[in-house]
This record gives C-alpha cells, sequence and structure tokens, in this order.
C-alpha cells in the first residue's frame, strides 16, 4: 500500500480560499508599508530580460512575425473590400476565392497562433522560475 502524504495548511484549501487569503495579505502589506513596488527602472529592467529571453528562440519569434504579418495583410484586404479598392490587387478573383483564400489564411493564422501560445507557454515555464 502507498502511503501518499496528506496535503494540510494552505496546500489543503481550494484556489479560491487560497486566493483571498493572498489577497487579503498583499492589501495589509500595502496598508502596512512592506509590501514590494516596483520602480520604474526595476520594471524596465525585467521587461527587457523577458524580451531578451522570448527574443532568442528564433523559431517562435519567425512565428509571431508571420503571425503579424498575415494579419496585416488581412487588415488590409478587408479594408479594400469596404471601401470598393482592391479591384487591381485581386483583379480576376471572385469573391469566393477571395473567401477561400481569406478561410484559408485564417486556417494556417489559427495553428501559428496555437503553435505560438505553446511556444510562449513553455517559454515562460522554462524562464519563469528564475
Amino acid at each position: 500500500m502507498e502511503n501518499k502524504p496528506r496535503m494540510s495548511g494552505f496546500a489543503s484549501m481550494d484556489e479560491s480560499k487560497q486566493r483571498e487569503i493572498a489577497r487579503k495579505g498583499g492589501l495589509a502589506a500595502h496598508k502596512k508599508g512592506t509590501a514590494h513596488e516596483f520602480t520604474t527602472e526595476e520594471a524596465r529592467f525585467a521587461g527587457r530580460k523577458g524580451g531578451q529571453q522570448v527574443s532568442s528562440n528564433r523559431s517562435h519569434m519567425t512565428a509571431i512575425g508571420r503571425l503579424g504579418g498575415r494579419r496585416s495583410a488581412e487588415r488590409r484586404r478587408n479594408r479594400a473590400s469596404v471601401n470598393g479598392e482592391g479591384q487591381g490587387v485581386n483583379q480576376g478573383h471572385s469573391l469566393v476565392e477571395e473567401e477561400q483564400e481569406a478561410n484559408q489564411a485564417n486556417q494556417s493564422v489559427e495553428s501559428g497562433e496555437e503553435q505560438v501560445v505553446a511556444s510562449a507557454d513553455s517559454s515562460i515555464r522554462q524562464f519563469g522560475s528564475e
């Protein structure tokens, strides 16, 4: 028979109860004046450090750049179709063909988003404990 350690104290509480206690602790620390508040310099340093960690992953940066490019192109295409412009860009394409192309682009963008999110999650797990 396997002896599992029983959770006790804070670990045995449900998540909402833990959050409530942590929230009250944070409020008390601020009232007391002992809570840490980031200075602009500390926040700048933390942001720079996080940016360096993320940007060191070339495949992640490539994926989010590609995603941004596709979104920009889609936004321009939508703006042009709403304004009645764009006949020169998609000349010879029917609206159905354009919609099919947009759907394909959306599907590839969505799959790219999933990859980016998964990559970001793993980066957070990897570098978040430092």
